[in-house]
């Protein structure tokens, strides 16, 4: 199935029904008075989460959905039937924002959670409601409200306990198939992850944690190059980061360097995510014959770092190192737990991070919509439109508009 992880889609609940307007009318009996009914409410439109599903796949073609109106009344003090509601449901970890003014309405994190999009229109009145002492032949209806209607954009973040950072071929899939029962596709060469995958790592019991691996950051990603940059946002939910360099890579670049390299783009696209708790892992040291070497480069990634956090040494493909990582792992995140529960301070530090990172992920990633539409309109940058001026003031208009010639 296809991964995708962001749609735009049009909601709208249904109108509300009309009143109708009736009176009474029965053998030997002249002016039995008013009896319309009332008109239906309009069916209301909601987003459900769902824990069998993980993509939004099922919104990338149909982007219309509507709810269903409400019945006008009838006579004989009739009410109309209520619309039915319509639940969308969507993957757990979607986050639902207005597109007109990109506003969240709300963000779904639980199997289950039920959210409001589209409020249905209320019903109109019947005749009924308007008799009175001095009008008993009330000819006065209301007419149903119309429903709301939104367009909405549907963003997936994939909710994981730890997210794995990297370049091509560091070694990230290989490392999830070793912890965990997923299977992500492995092979020799770049790229060979496309979408987000996801493992359960159990260490004991009753006690696990959810692994992501996302595909694999190039120099240049914070620009838009690559595949990384679109999938980065679903780090901004993680609890810690391991961030895996080849320590033997097959173009035998330095993996100090290419260490680098990703410290610098997770810093372009959220200067926020830098701040999360990151652990250094170390990969492919078998593969390193010489210990001295092999000492000589892992001493070189951490003074080119200058990195103060932990740091493990592993093989996930012969999976040494990777039961200890995932002890520790498991040990972490309990004790941030607690530590969450017992200090407030803390939690909300942590809660103001997460929003951070939400916040910059979000604008970082509209900043490269606008730019490509721009290209696509003929447009090298913004600057062009700005710093380029290709008309004289005879061509403004009346009123003072400047007009600019797009190349």
């Amino acid at each position: 199935m296809k991964f995708v992880d962001e749609v735009s889609i049009f909601v709208k609940a249904g109108d509300g029904g009309n009143g109708c307007m009736s009176f009474r009318r029965e053998k030997f009996i002249e002016k039995g008075g008013p009896n319309g009914g009332d008109g239906g409410d309009g069916g209301s439109v909601y987003m459900e989460a769902d824990e069998n599903l993980n993509t939004l796949v099922d919104y990338r073609y149909t982007r219309r959905f509507d709810a269903q109106r409400g019945s006008n009344g009838g006579s004989t003090d009739c009410t109309g039937r209520k619309g039915e509601e319509l639940v969308l449901r969507v993957p757990v970890g979607t986050t639902v924002i207005d597109a007109g003014t990109q506003e969240i309405i709300g963000d779904l994190t639980k199997a289950g959670q039920r959210l409001l999009v589209a409020q249905g229109g209320w019903h109109g009145l019947g005749n009924t409601r308007f008799k009175s002492s001095t009008n008993r032949a009330p000819r006065q209806t209301t007419l149903g409200k119309p429903g709301e209607s939104r367009d909405l954009k549907l963003e997936l973040k994939v909710l994981a306990d730890v997210g794995l950072l990297g370049l091509p071929n560091a070694g990230k899939s290989t490392l999830i198939r070793a912890v965990s029962a997923a299977k992500p596709k492995v092979a020799d060469y770049p790229f060979t992850t496309l979408v987000p995958n996801l493992g359960v790592v159990s260490t004991e019991r009753h006690k696990s944690f959810v692994i992501a691996d996302i595909p694999g950051l190039i120099e240049g990603a914070a620009e838009g190059a690559g595949l990384g940059i679109r999938f980065l946002k679903h780090l901004a939910r993680t609890r810690l980061l391991l961030h895996l360099v080849d320590m033997a890579p097959l173009d035998l670049s330095d993996p100090a360097e290419a260490a680098e390299t990703i410290v610098n783009e997770l810093a372009k696209f959220s200067p926020a995510l830098v701040e999360r708790d990151r652990w250094l892992v170390l990969n492919k040291v078998d593969q390193v014959l010489d210990e001295d070497e092999r000492n000589q480069r892992m001493q070189a990634v951490v003074e080119r770092l200058d990195w103060q956090g932990p740091v493990y040494v592993v093989s996930a493909l012969e999976r040494e190192g990777t039961e200890r990582l995932c002890q520790d792992i498991m040990r972490y995140l309990d004790e941030r737990a607690e530590r969450l529960a017992e200090d407030l301070q803390y939690a909300e530090e942590q809660l103001e991070l997460n929003q951070r990172i939400e916040d910059e992920a979000r604008a970082r990633l509209q900043a490269l919509d606008d730019q490509r539409a721009l290209r696509r309109a003929g447009v090298k940058s913004v600057d062009d439109l700005s710093d380029d001026d290709f008309d004289d003031d005879d061509d403004d208009d009346g009123e003072g508009a400047e007009i600019f010639y797009v190349r």
